[in-house]
């Protein structure tokens, strides 16, 4: 298909329409209420919690864009390849299920519900009304994104557009009319000390770091259907609109955490973030808010949902060609939707486990794609990165379980192992391995290219 695409130079509008897809791509369930959440966690502290949030929930999306860019990939499997074609595969399938059927994509339909539509039905009804709603949700979801080539008009010219219409109009009304001085809320006790680190930690569960190396198949094949065949110039446009995507996204977080910070002054820490976009909405709009929030819920959580299932679907047809592309798409589908219905709650308590092990090894294997030009994408360093940051990984996944797993005699044997490395207060235990590991890396890569130099026998840089 894509060899009759036309090849031509985009326009600025082009670029908007760009832009505006791969930030509906990112922004969904989690990016409304997490940043919401963290602010009333921070209160007072919320600028410090805020640039850590953006760290994780910004620069780390935008550098996984790089990464792609960088290392020409056409998705996460590219990423991983240096270390191998089963590190890859199994890397792609961890990072698909995760920010796809078993965590992400369900999310998107339990945050929609919940926050939108949960206020409308009698507490005896709601699980009956999630399961037909998220039926529904999931067969609009793949509806949308069964025809590739009509994916980003479909989300970067109609539904992102309404998105961004009802959100500017809910930030007017709430700060218009402030409930309190942010500056002057209360803040728990972890962020009154550690207001950066715990903001830091937070922006994890946007998984929008790993979106970002699994939608890149999505937004590589949206700029190749754009005419941008050529790897280098579909590079070059997918890194421009993706800094101009993620910095509107960083200003759309920072607006959130203050209007969580400001809504302590009316209400008391809320379970999550929905919970309390519920509350401001309804003080503000009432019934009519609302009403426009369920709109703007289900809009944003939908265009994600489009992206990921359609990422999960490229790839799985890709590496997996026994089943095709539709095929592929009604399986996360049915399967998103199987799992919308344990509920919102149960769904971020056994994701955030997964998210501490696959975090730091998608951190350093973004890092380490962007700086591959440097050691010529050198298998060798990969190794000695990942294998020094997976260890500690592990240690941080066990203690993010619930308590049935963390406090079991295992996981206390675990914990007590942890407490040794550096920084495994702050949950950051795996940033001075994986240094270390850098080092002893790019020691023993100049050591070979030395020995390559000296004798005239090429040794072998990467797999």
């Amino acid at each position: 298909m894509l060899n009759r695409v036309q090849k031509r130079n985009l326009t600025k509008r082009d670029y908007v329409t760009l832009s505006s897809m791969i930030f509906a791509l990112f922004f969904g369930a989690g990016n409304l209420i997490f940043p919401l959440h963290l602010g009333q966690l921070a209160g007072g502290h919320w600028g410090t919690a805020a640039v850590g949030f953006l760290v994780t929930a910004v620069l780390l999306p935008l550098l996984s864009v790089l990464a792609v860019c960088v290392t020409k990939s056409k998705g996460v499997y590219d990423i991983g390849k240096p270390l191998g074609a089963t590190f890859a595969v199994v890397f792609m399938v961890l990072i698909h299920f995760t920010i796809g059927p078993f965590f992400g994509t369900p999310r998107t339909a339990t945050v929609s519900f919940t926050v939108g539509l949960a206020p409308f039905f009698p507490a005896k009804y709601q699980s009956l009304a999630l399961l037909l709603f998220s039926a529904a949700f999931f067969g609009l979801a793949y509806y949308l994104s069964v025809e590739q080539s009509k994916i980003m008009a479909r989300v970067g010219k109609l539904l992102n557009p309404l998105f961004l219409l009802l959100l500017v109009a809910i930030f007017a009304v709430a700060f218009s009319s402030p409930l309190a001085h942010a500056g002057s809320t209360s803040a728990t006790a972890a962020y009154q000390t550690a207001g950066f680190t715990n903001g830091f930690l937070q922006g994890y569960n946007t998984m929008d770091a790993l979106a970002g190396l699994a939608l890149g198949v999505t937004i590589v094949t949206a700029v190749n259907f754009m005419g941008q065949t050529d790897p280098n110039k579909a590079a070059w446009v997918t890194a421009r609109a993706g800094f101009f995507s993620m910095s509107f996204e960083g200003l759309i977080y920072v607006l959130l955490i203050l209007l969580g910070a400001q809504s302590l002054g009316q209400f008391k820490l809320s379970d999550n973030g929905g919970v309390a976009f519920d509350q401001i909405v309804n003080h503000y709009m009432g019934g009519v808010g609302q009403a426009i929030l369920a709109v703007l819920i289900i809009t944003t959580c939908l265009t994600t949902a489009i992206g990921l299932v359609a990422a999960f679907a490229q790839d799985f047809h890709k590496h997996f060609g026994f089943l095709s592309y539709k095929a592929w798409l009604r399986i996360t589908c049915l399967a998103s939707f199987l799992t919308a219905n344990v509920g919102l709650n149960q769904i971020i308590a056994w994701s955030t486990p997964v998210l501490m092990f696959l975090y730091p090894l998608a951190m350093a294997l973004i890092f380490l794609s962007i700086l591959s030009p440097l050691f010529h994408k050198s298998s060798i360093v990969y190794v000695w990165v990942v294998v020094f940051t997976v260890v500690p990984a592990v240690f941080d996944m066990v203690a993010a379980f619930p308590a049935v797993v963390s406090q079991s005699t295992f996981g206390q044997a675990m914990a007590h192992v942890q407490s040794f490395l550096p920084l495994a207060s702050s949950g950051m235990d795996w940033l001075v391995p994986a240094l270390v590991g850098a080092v002893f890396g790019t020691a023993h890569y100049l050591l070979l290219q030395r020995a390559k130099t000296s004798t005239g026998v090429e040794v072998p840089m990467k797999r």
